[in-house]
């Protein structure tokens, strides 16, 4: 018999946060939650027991519901790098393990934050991408306590993957990041469909396929992106990580 296949269904909290969960044969995982209780409600109306956490990175709308769901499900598993306190287990750089009969690979993903992970969950599917912060539809997190540089390479990284890969952001920001993108390319026939698809939530997940048509941050190396972020900063720039860091502090302005 085939196994069944993963229901991954986004819980919608706070202002904009999405907390993911993966569920299969009754055994669920969420990932950021930022708060307990819908989570507790979404499991609850499903039947369904939590077996694992996944923390991406340390910010309190990611890590605030970690003590309530404990609560509740005091056996489950909670996977973060070494600066989040409630973490059970490490989760570093190519650390793997089995959930649902499938492999979970995790990547350290900074710039957001310096210690962020992606967890990548490989079923028959394809490939699914629990991104966090890192990379948003038409967008990217912002930099704290991470580098420029950083993010830059992380989301290269994530050029590398399959096109099918699906990207599973944290956040509902796909309506106002297709505004700047569209300042970015006016002429990007992509961007202007997906300003209209945006017009309806979720917006995610993602392919990469479909960001590497919109997303200004994996498009650093095209012609109008380029010119754009130059004409933003005032003077040429270098090479893709120079047109990133002068596009991420635009958007800070936007």
């Amino acid at each position: 018999m085939a196994a069944q296949a993963f229901t991954i269904h986004p819980v919608a909290a706070l202002d904009d946060n999405y907390i993911w969960t993966v569920s299969r044969n009754g055994q669920a995982v969420c990932i950021d939650p930022g708060e307990a209780g819908p989570v507790l409600d979404y499991l609850h109306r499903h039947g369904l027991s939590l077996a694992e956490i996944w923390i991406t990175h340390h910010h309190h709308d990611h890590t605030g519901g970690i003590a309530g769901l404990k609560q509740v499900f005091p056996q489950c598993t909670v996977y973060g790098n070494r600066d989040i306190a409630a973490a059970d287990r490490y989760a570093g750089e190519g650390v793997q393990w089995l959930f649902g009969g499938c492999r979970v690979e995790v990547w350290h993903t900074p710039g957001h934050t310096a210690g962020h992970l992606s967890y990548l969950l490989h079923d028959a599917e394809g490939l699914h991408v629990f991104c966090g912060d890192t990379l948003f539809s038409a967008g990217c997190g912002r930099v704290f306590c991470g580098t420029a540089g950083q993010l830059y390479v992380s989301l290269q990284r994530y050029a590398g993957l399959p096109g099918h890969t699906l990207f599973y952001p944290a956040h509902e920001y796909t309506a106002a990041n297709l505004r700047f993108a569209a300042c970015v390319e006016p002429d990007n026939p992509a961007v202007r469909t997906a300003r209209a698809a945006a017009e309806h939530m979720p917006t995610l997940p993602v392919s990469l396929a479909h960001e590497l048509r919109i997303n200004p941050f994996l498009r650093t190396g095209g012609r109008q992106v380029a010119q754009k972020a130059a004409e933003y900063s005032g003077g040429k720039l270098a090479d893709g990580a120079a047109v990133f860091a002068a596009l991420r502090e635009w958007k800070n302005r936007f």
